[in-house]
């Protein structure tokens, strides 16, 4: 008997901040479509319009300020210009009934003088440089020493993001998640390697998130602020040698606010969704693709099965399916290759031009009539 009920991925989704009417969510991706003062290049409102059928929309990491910058053409949310660019973004995402969440990626060590529009060294928390050569606007080079956050430094990091997420609110956002992930300033700062401070951040490597969330949630509203964390993630050589107390206590100091969400990637060595899910009192986006292929329908059917999330984030699968929803419905085997070649160039190819599986199908179609 052929079992015809819908995917659990495809059922809608209530809590006090959010309505969705399914359980797909689209993860950040950095894809450098922006000019090279981070205004968003027109096309991305397309690309994101394209995909308005997913329950949440969750940007490319945004820097909040250009002190925060981490690569070139990566687009900003600090001035008029980059307001104006985002709201033509959100208009055609709301114009097709979509939800969209602006994810402010603050680079902290990551970044390079050839790449910052202020033409500086970056700071972190420490100054520990990223491993290997870095990519900068004209090809690549050797990662800087970069510079270690002063106190004030860490009191204008925290400014920064609560006026860019004001900014992502007036651009027409739905809310905001903060990259607390994936090497970036948060996580370095819970990372024992990028961390290396003797004051009362490195004594307690979780104040530094606590603070920028708090303030953040004060500025705009914790229903309206999500957080994405990768315990343990070694990319960009981050180090956590015993990540789940660190994180343990994150959680705890978070859960009262009531944020929108939490954003949360696994890790095969310390299993964030199973320790980290009982500890939440809200609700919990899984990502399980993460330094891993990309993530299918039986996987995050799977998560949903085992209740370790309510809602699963795609990242490639939406990046080549921009119909993702209706593709899961029909058991599509999402097959359609990424175009590496224009994966991070500037325009509309690769971007925009991905197939539904209504072209496709038309396609195959006059191919065989033909």
């Amino acid at each position: 008997m052929t079992n015809t009920a819908p995917s659990p991925l495809l059922t809608p989704y209530s809590s006090k901040s959010l309505s969705l009417p399914n359980r797909l969510v689209m993860a950040p991706m950095t894809r450098f479509r922006a000019h090279e003062d981070g205004t968003p290049l027109p096309v991305v409102a397309e690309y994101y319009a394209q995909r308005a059928e997913a329950g949440l929309l969750i940007t490319e990491g945004i820097w909040p300020h250009r002190r925060g910058q981490s690569g070139w053409r990566i687009p900003g949310l600090e001035t008029e210009a980059h307001t104006a660019g985002w709201r033509a973004v959100t208009e055609a995402v709301h114009a097709r009934g979509g939800r969209i969440f602006a994810q402010l990626m603050h680079g902290g060590r990551q970044g390079h003088p050839r790449s910052r529009l202020l033409g500086d060294l970056p700071a972190g928390p420490s100054a520990v440089p990223v491993p290997g050569p870095v990519h900068v606007k004209d090809g690549k080079a050797e990662a800087p020493l970069p510079r270690e956050m002063t106190a004030q430094d860490i009191r204008t990091a925290i400014d920064d993001h609560v006026s860019a997420a004001r900014n992502a609110l007036r651009a027409g956002f739905d809310g905001v998640e903060l990259h607390g992930a994936n090497s970036y300033l948060i996580h370095q700062f819970l990372a024992d390697n990028t961390n290396r401070r003797d004051d009362a951040y490195g004594r307690d490597k979780t104040r530094f998130a606590i603070e920028l969330v708090t303030a953040v949630a004060d500025a705009i509203g914790a229903p309206r602020l999500g957080l994405r964390l990768s315990p343990g993630n070694p990319q960009f050589g981050m180090t956590e040698h015993a990540p789940a107390p660190a994180y343990r206590a994150l959680i705890e100091a978070l859960n009262p606010l009531g944020m929108a969400y939490l954003h949360l990637t696994d890790n095969d060595h310390y299993p964030a969704l199973a320790d980290l899910r009982p500890r939440w009192n809200g609700t919990l986006i899984a990502n399980v693709g993460e330094n891993h292929a990309p993530t299918t329908q039986q996987q995050g059917e799977r998560v949903l099965a085992q209740d370790h999330a309510d809602l699963i984030s795609y990242g490639r699968a939406f990046l080549t399916h921009p119909d993702l929803p209706a593709r899961i419905a029909v058991n599509d085997p999402l097959a359609t290759p990424i175009d590496m070649e224009h994966l991070y160039t500037h325009g509309a190819q690769g971007y925009t031009d991905y197939p539904t599986l209504g072209q496709q199908h038309a396609k195959q179609f006059a191919a065989r009539a033909a």
